[in-house]
């Protein structure tokens, strides 16, 4: 019996076990013809799903209901699963974001979408208390990605799998750009994930949210009926109401308009042929034949109207003398680079023992070559051991 997903085609919580089956290797059939409200009311359904909820994993051993559950099925059917982890911490670090993005990421964005689409009461005070959540949750989670690309280890694990799924929610449909410039770790790593092919072959071509959709009416709670009113006499309580409302506008019109934020400089200079994030995705997810792909990839990306290259050694090397001193300044340092993350791509590697900044010639091959080398994290370099590698991406 093959396993049958029952869900509808654009479920979030469903595309958490494609992709992990895309992984995998497992076929994973998703039932066709599935009507939310109807399918899942039937009586087969509910044998398998009590109260009705989706998605639903159809086994050989019986079915399998809520979506990190199934997700974790299917990665377990292949032994030793990388998305898994390779060691116990690893393991409980997949676990710690995947209860994480659930608890913490998804809860908080459906707060605050599932009422403004008519599905639940629209209560201001709760949507402003779930937007300072996420927000929370969202500076946690981008000062983890300040320096790790993915969220556990060097590769894809079923906890980024579940975390993209649930933010994917957010980033289509309410999350929009003003909202999520406040965290471009989050940016990068959310734009990085989609575009990975096993991803995008589930998800589709993902678009970011261009506004919060505007708030739809819901069914509100139920109060004690009254008996009902002339229609002569509410008339007035209506133009009352209008009468009173009219100071509150003419206020808002009194308030002060908020300033424009300030323009970067570097958003004026004329654009550049080099798209830059699309060569940070190629470094991100090129695993093998880093150098035929990725390397050359980036030679015929370059674009030397648009960028220019620099060689920066650092001055005080003599203080130097403990490893993890001097790793720690390299991390400090790309943290408080966060501001040219937009603009900026730079590799940091920490080697044996000239003036601090050398422009790149380009024309020299040698100097190409010396480029070449430090993205890639070659080793021996420049016949010294490479102590550490950091990427400002």
């Amino acid at each position: 019996m093959a396993l049958v997903l029952h869900a509808g085609n654009t479920n979030k919580n469903a595309f958490k076990a494609l992709i992990t089956a895309e992984y995998t290797g497992v076929n994973v059939e998703l039932v066709k013809n599935f009507e939310m409200g109807v399918t899942n009311k039937t009586h087969e359904f509910l044998k398998m799903n009590p109260i009705g909820k989706v998605p639903v994993l159809e086994t050989p051993d019986g079915p399998i209901f809520e979506s990190n559950a199934i997700a974790r099925y299917v990665a377990r059917l292949k032994a030793d699963n990388p998305l898994l982890g390779s060691s116990l911490i690893d393991s409980a670090h997949i676990e710690q974001w995947i209860d994480f993005s659930s608890l913490e990421i998804d809860t908080n964005i459906l707060c605050w979408f599932i009422p403004r689409v008519g599905f639940a009461v629209y209560l201001p005070q709760v949507e402003e208390a779930a937007i300072a959540s996420l927000k929370r949750a969202l500076a946690a989670l981008n000062t983890h990605l300040a320096s790790n690309t993915y969220l556990v280890g060097h590769s894809v694990t079923l906890a980024d799998i579940i975390m993209t799924c649930n933010l994917t929610l957010g980033f289509s449909r309410i999350l929009t750009k003003s909202f999520t410039s406040e965290f471009p770790h989050v940016e990068r790593y959310f734009w990085t994930m989609v575009n990975i092919p096993n991803f995008r072959k589930i998800l589709g071509e993902i678009k970011q949210a261009e506004s919060v959709p505007p708030v739809q009416s819901a069914k509100k709670p139920t109060q004690s009926k009254e008996p009902a009113k002339p229609k002569a006499q509410a008339e007035p309580k209506k133009e009352a109401a209008k009468e009173t409302a009219k100071p509150k506008v003419e206020d808002a019109g009194e308030e002060e308009a908020p300033k424009p934020k300030p323009k970067n400089p570097l958003d004026l200079l004329p654009p550049s042929k080099m798209i830059l994030d699309e060569w940070k995705r190629l470094y991100s997810n090129t695993k093998t034949n880093f150098r035929e792909v990725a390397i050359k990839g980036f030679w015929d990306m370059y674009d030397p109207e648009g960028y220019s290259l620099w060689f920066c050694d650092y001055k005080y090397n003599d203080e130097n003398t403990v490893s993890f001193v001097t790793l720690n300044k390299v991390g400090g340092f790309l943290q408080r680079m966060d501001l040219g993350r937009k603009y900026a791509f730079g590799k940091m590697l920490v080697i044996g023992s000239e003036p601090p900044f050398k422009k790149v010639d380009i024309n020299d091959e040698a100097q190409k070559e010396r480029v070449s080398q430090m993205i890639e994290d070659h080793e021996p370099f420049e016949g010294e051991a490479l102590l550490d590698a950091k990427c400002f991406k």
